[in-house]
């Protein structure tokens, strides 16, 4: 899949010309000028021209109330968010205010048109089912929502209206900016209205696709389920980074189905192997696809989220379509979760389960902790992005991780695991290297740390939880060097800790203080 060329337009010289004639020259003489992302104006302090990595100071001289007036004067007018812009362009120019409503510092951030991002996704969004853009502040969420409203309503001749809060898709003034192509903008008056605005888009004048920037309130996600049951096609942004952050925000959950809780029957949840009240998706979702915009140039793709969610709530790690733009423009789609699962380990084996019942390959392999922290657990799951879940029952379990310690103890919930053939993993601590280890060896992953590395992030981690716990942690076997640098690490720390067991078995245990 080849990428087209990306143009970017910033329109500066209109942005610069808002500014006093030495401010300005200051910029325009700076060698970075065109990576400026903002120039900032704050009463009785010198101005600042912002780059990507520094800030650098224009003048010696302090800006004054001369200053400002002269800037907001060449501006368009503040709204009730204290943001305004220039006529036609993307820049934004935002107020600070004193407690009496007067202007005492601005912010004029540089928008830059950018032509030919949709590219990496342009067949979802051409596909005419509803998408959701999430990903953290800056990361080009706006521009792909600007890109796809004029690809969409120039390229797929479609009718498109952009609901448009903050003026930050088709920039200040009554004329849009062309970057949004022949799509039509509606500007809302106040952000608390800007779901009586998407609402009376669609009542007024049918569009066949909708585009709006941060739904982020109850009402809000109610009218854009409302706009997508009318058969409507949405694309939108929300607050959140990934899928499971928006599961997790009891206000915008229902944007992607809703969570409800659900009492099973005996017998219902005996078939499953869960517990009598599990979670479920609550509604279709308002979104058909969900795109985690990752890096400027990776995306990752959920194309059925009602399929994600479902499975998601069952303790299934999402693994969704990648896509990367590579430097030269070409776009790169790695395969969602069957594939990436099927696919063969870098030693040319497919993931093994170690003693895990395998059946398909791509089968998630559920864990029951006992006696093993069940937050690092999810943390080392998370991280390695190994297709694991934690089960909840050891009838629902495929394999059991346990401590050295309990193994010796044989309590009965480890005797009933063994009764019922259920493998079991066994770590020396409770620590998040060791959990780690033991995926690694489940799924055939590769440790891209070195063995100095990966000991001396274990050591730290049992030094926290000797301090906390006060008890004593037994790391993994090393050799006589890594063990010489754990001792001193264990040392710098004000505790105490003694080498055990004869090589290639010999390892390092602390002990509090």
């Amino acid at each position: 899949m080849a990428g087209h060329q990306i143009h970017i337009t910033d329109n500066l010289d209109l942005l610069l010309a808002v500014l006093p004639s030495d401010i300005r020259r200051a910029i325009e003489s700076h060698p970075d000028v065109d990576a400026l992302l903002e120039v900032v104006l704050d009463l009785g302090r010198e101005p600042e021209a912002r780059f990507a990595s520094r800030a650098v100071r224009l003048s010696d001289t302090y800006v004054t109330r001369e200053t400002m007036h002269y800037v907001t004067s060449r501006v368009g007018t503040f709204g009730k968010d204290n943001r305004a812009g220039i006529e036609r362009t993307l820049h934004r120019i935002s107020a600070i205010r004193n407690r009496v409503g007067e202007v005492i510092g601005l912010t004029l951030r540089v928008g830059r048109a950018v032509f030919g991002t949709v590219d990496i996704v342009r067949d979802v969004i051409e596909a005419g089912q509803s998408v959701l853009l999430l990903g953290r502040p800056g990361v080009g969420k706006t521009t792909l929502l600007r890109e796809s409203a004029r690809v969409l309503s120039d390229e797929v001749a479609k009718r498109v209206v952009i609901v448009d809060t903050s003026n930050e898709i088709a920039g200040d003034g009554d004329i849009p900016h062309p970057g949004i192509g022949r799509a039509r903008r509606m500007q809302v008056p106040y952000p608390e209205l800007q779901h009586a605005v998407m609402i009376e888009a669609v009542e007024n004048h049918m569009p066949e696709v909708i585009v709006i920037d941060e739904i982020g309130t109850e009402a809000e996600a109610l009218a854009a389920r409302t706009i997508a049951e009318r058969g409507v096609q949405l694309i939108a942004t929300a607050h959140g980074n990934t899928l499971d952050n928006l599961l997790q925000n009891p206000t915008l959950c229902d944007l992607i189905g809703g969570i409800q809780a659900v009492t099973l029957s005996d017998e219902e949840a005996r078939r499953r192997g869960t517990q009598k009240t599990v979670l479920e998706r609550k509604a279709p979702p308002t979104f058909d696809v969900v795109i985690e915009i990752q890096e400027k140039d990776r995306l990752a793709v959920h194309h059925d989220v009602a399929q994600v969610v479902d499975r998601f709530l069952r303790g299934s790690v999402p693994r969704p379509e990648i896509r990367t733009r590579t430097p030269e423009g070409e776009v790169r789609i790695t395969s969602g979760e069957a594939e990436e699962l099927a696919a063969p380990s870098p030693n040319g084996h497919r993931p093994a389960a170690g003693g895990v019942p395998s059946g398909a390959p791509h089968k998630v392999v559920r864990i029951y902790p006992y006696a093993v922290s069940r937050n690092r657990l999810e943390r080392a799951i998370r991280e390695l992005r190994v297709p694991a879940a934690i089960a909840d029952t050891l009838y629902g379990a495929d394999v059991l991780l346990t401590l050295k310690s309990q193994e010796k103890r044989q309590p009965k919930r480890l005797r009933e695991a063994g009764s019922r053939g259920l493998p079991t993993r066994v770590i020396k601590s409770n620590t998040l290297s060791q959990i780690e280890g033991v995926l690694r060896e489940i799924f055939g992953v590769e440790d891209r740390l070195s063995a100095e590395e990966v000991a001396l992030r274990e050591v730290e981690e049992a030094i926290s939880e000797v301090m906390s716990a006060a008890q004593p942690v037994e790391l993994s076997p090393q050799n006589s060097y890594v063990r010489r640098l754990q001792h001193q690490l264990v040392e710098r720390y004000g505790l105490a800790s003694e080498s055990k067991g004869t090589d290639p078995f010999r390892r390092v245990v602390i002990y509090p203080q």
